[in-house]
């Protein structure tokens, strides 16, 4: 079971301080009835009151207000956990999120518009393994190789560029962690697809691509960003600037892309506003050799946030009718004790 937003979760802690409200109410009450008079002719003058009553009333509310609360946190299960086996690649993403990747030469921006890509291309594999490193002046595994599409997903919508501290664009070192972080299975294709505007800060770029083709793997380039340049927004509606003041522009670099793809026995595809980019890439992976492989394969959550609101109104009608006031013709059965 999974929550899709946990923060409503927090709002249970409410229930344990409206029971200690409402036990302080009831020792008020009783205190103030005792200094009427005497118990047993305030019981006389009140033959229908039922602390008890109250008391299933009031849990009643709080388990309706707990049920509400887990309905709004989008209660989620996974149907099915399995082992199978499938014929697919395995293929390694690398995407660029240096403050360069902010640019908006491409909408809504060249990091919106690569994971947008991302996001497509997981969609598209079907028995594929994947994996996510992310990288700007050093690379990370964000999500290790798997078949889990879900998770890759998951993942993908929390990267930003303030995941890595160290900002430039170290190519090579986004290459040579993807090229350590498949499996050991032969006979199967291996593609490191490489999302990047180009503006490599730190060199070696084509080694790593050539040393990644030597151990059988094949190195695609998508350059995103426009040849032209463009400014870096800062957020703040400003664009990033440099030591002497002047507006930093960035532009992508195809012709540094197309050598690491080359180097890498790989293709060169450049990123626009089109499919274009994706259908491309989707035909020469396509050429690629297909091993069988075992993977472990996750279903798509399930909502289950109905039966929680089922519940709710179940509970919000019992305590319609339960009545505070004990009737007369119930009474003789003796179901709830009666106390002030």
């Amino acid at each position: 079971m999974r929550f899709e937003n946990t923060i409503y979760l927090w709002l249970l802690t409410i229930i344990p301080f409206m029971v200690a409200l409402m036990a302080w109410g009831e020792w008020r009450r009783r205190k103030m009835l005792r200094r009427l008079g005497d118990k047993k002719l305030i019981k006389a003058l009140l033959p229908g009151a039922s602390a008890r009553r109250r008391w299933i009333k009031f849990i009643l509310l709080q388990m309706a207000l707990a049920t509400v609360i887990i309905m709004l946190a989008r209660p989620q299960m996974g149907t099915k956990v399995s082992n199978e086996k499938r014929n697919g690649i395995e293929a390694i993403i690398c995407l660029d999120i240096s403050n360069s990747m902010l640019a908006e030469d491409v909408a809504p921006s060249r990091l919106q518009k690569s994971k947008m890509l991302v996001e497509n291309m997981v969609e598209k594999f079907s028995n594929d393994k994947i994996g996510l490193v992310v990288f700007a002046g050093d690379a990370f595994v964000q999500l290790p190789i798997t078949s889990d599409y879900v998770s890759a997903k998951m993942f993908l919508h929390n990267i930003e560029p303030s995941l890595i501290q160290t900002q430039g664009t170290d190519i090579a070192a986004a290459i040579n962690l993807a090229s350590n972080s498949f499996t050991q299975q032969k006979n199967i294709g291996k593609a490191i697809i490489v999302i990047t505007d180009g503006e490599d800060h730190e060199g070696g770029a084509k080694e790593a691509a050539k040393a990644a083709r030597d151990k059988g793997y094949r190195v695609f380039i998508l350059g995103i960003g426009n040849t032209a340049g463009a400014p870096i927004p800062q957020g703040d509606g400003s664009y990033m600037v440099d030591n002497t003041g002047n507006t930093v522009m960035t532009a992508l670099n195809e012709q540094m892309c197309r050598e690491v793809a080359a180097a890498g026995s790989g293709t060169y595809i450049h990123v626009d506003n089109t499919y274009a980019a994706q259908e491309r890439l989707n035909s020469e992976i396509a050429k690629m050799q297909q091993g069988e492989m075992e993977s472990v394969v996750y279903s798509e959550y399930n909502e289950q946030f109905q039966v929680f609101g089922i519940l709710a109104i179940f509970l919000l009608i019992v305590e319609v009718l339960v009545s505070e006031v004990m009737n007369p013709w119930f009474g003789k059965f003796k179901i709830f004790k009666k106390r002030i």
